[in-house]
């Protein structure tokens, strides 16, 4: 039986002197961690910053089994490929140490999202150390603390992997554009809150920013479930970064006017030839960036590259309720007898929606990967695979 519960946080109040633009605050108060493991008297519990409730407050979700990390997964409370990877591992590990069948979790885990591949990196790997424990002779307590220990490593080897991305990023983007100023237009959410460290490629913007580089980072609202607007404009804000919102079908304007100089998105899956599934937009954004010569630079760990997957067409695009672009709904204010699918219409009652959460862009569209292990340009299946080659001998050293 699912159980979790959620706790308040603090609230998210706009900066006391109101003259002050948000996005030009340079002090906030420490965020909340994404994700932490905690073991309360009651037992071991998993506990999440509820993502769905960003901006208006900040509320922690506490996951004591499986299926609540699984509804959890598919509400999109927690989310962003690297940060499904360490909550893969981490439900591994919670359904060891509360008694639960840990082959069924780890089945139900990995499948809670189909396009994310650190989803089942994470499961295959907590679980993997657990099997290992119990094959050699561990009884069933010291296999989840084998668990555990696979889920807190892959979590500390993710944020050092954004760390090495952010370096790597940041190199790339003065090479190319150098004299700084950097316009940077992003999409999605791709910060701390997907990450276990600053993230993918939210951590190369923030590292321009705090190299002074940064001029303007451009923020996608991200349709249908406003990831940009949401979160990333959140975390732009409490970084004190010079943002601006922009509605996802603005974006041409912005590239005839030549106000963006660089395109910087993170990937949920990218494929043995280099092919990247991103939130859906991705792909316009890609067509409009090689039309106005501009780079279009995808940021990943290389745990996101799945070898398995041989092109684009084989990867495949979750799709999401119709309701999340027929209905608005304010996820975060609660509300009596408010439920997904109960929010207020924005088309006629029985339309039909075409909801895909991801879009696939081509390699020859990508200008380069940027991951813990350095760059790959031009994005090939042969550089691609010597980088993941690569990646395997520094793990095995």
């Amino acid at each position: 039986m699912a159980d979790q519960y959620a706790q308040s946080g603090e609230d998210i109040r706009p900066p006391e002197n109101p003259t002050i633009p948000v996005n030009q605050v340079k002090e906030a108060a420490p965020a909340i961690p994404a994700i932490r493991w905690a073991e309360p008297p009651e037992g071991p519990v998993l506990v999440l910053l509820d993502q769905t409730r960003l901006p208006g407050e900040e509320t922690e979700l506490v996951c004591t089994d499986a299926p609540a990390l699984v509804e959890a997964i598919r509400t999109l409370a927690v989310r962003g490929a690297p940060l499904l990877g360490i909550a893969g591992a981490y439900g591994v590990a919670l359904a060891a140490a509360r008694g639960f069948d840990v082959d069924e979790a780890a089945v139900a885990i990995a499948g809670a999202r189909p396009t994310a591949v650190n989803l089942g990196y994470g499961v295959r790997r907590a679980l993997a150390a657990y099997r290992s424990a119990v094959a050699g002779g561990a009884g069933r307590e010291q296999a989840g603390a084998a668990a555990l220990a696979a889920a807190r490593a892959l979590h500390g080897e993710d944020a050092e992997a954004s760390a090495r991305m952010a370096v790597h990023g940041l190199a790339l983007l003065d090479e190319m554009l150098p004299g700084g100023g950097h316009r940077i237009l992003t999409h999605c959410n791709t910060g701390a809150l997907v990450s276990g460290g600053e993230g993918t490629a939210f951590a190369v913007a923030l590292a321009a920013h705090r190299a002074g580089s940064l001029r303007r980072l451009w923020v996608d609202e991200t349709r249908p479930l406003m990831q940009g607007s949401r979160l990333t404009a959140y975390e732009a804000a409490r970084a004190g970064m010079a943002y601006t919102l922009l509605t996802d079908s603005a974006a041409g304007s912005l590239f005839a006017a030549g106000e963006v100089d660089a395109v910087l998105i993170g990937a949920d899956r990218i494929a043995a030839d280099g092919s990247v599934a991103n939130k859906v937009g991705s792909y316009p954004l890609a067509v409009l960036a090689r039309y106005h010569h501009v780079p279009f630079i995808v940021v990943a760990p290389v745990t996101t590259v799945d070898p398995e997957t041989p092109d684009g067409a084989s990867i495949e695009v979750e799709q999401r309720a119709g309701h999340e672009v027929t209905e608005v709904t304010a996820p975060y204010v609660p509300m009596a007898g408010f439920e997904a699918g109960g929010g207020i219409a924005v088309a006629p009652l029985g339309t039909q929606a075409y909801n895909p959460a991801f879009d696939v862009t081509p390699p020859e569209l990508v200008t380069a990967i940027v991951t813990e292990e350095g760059v790959v340009s031009p994005v090939t299946a042969e550089g691609l695979g010597e980088l993941c080659a690569r990646s395997r001998q520094v793990s095995m050293s």
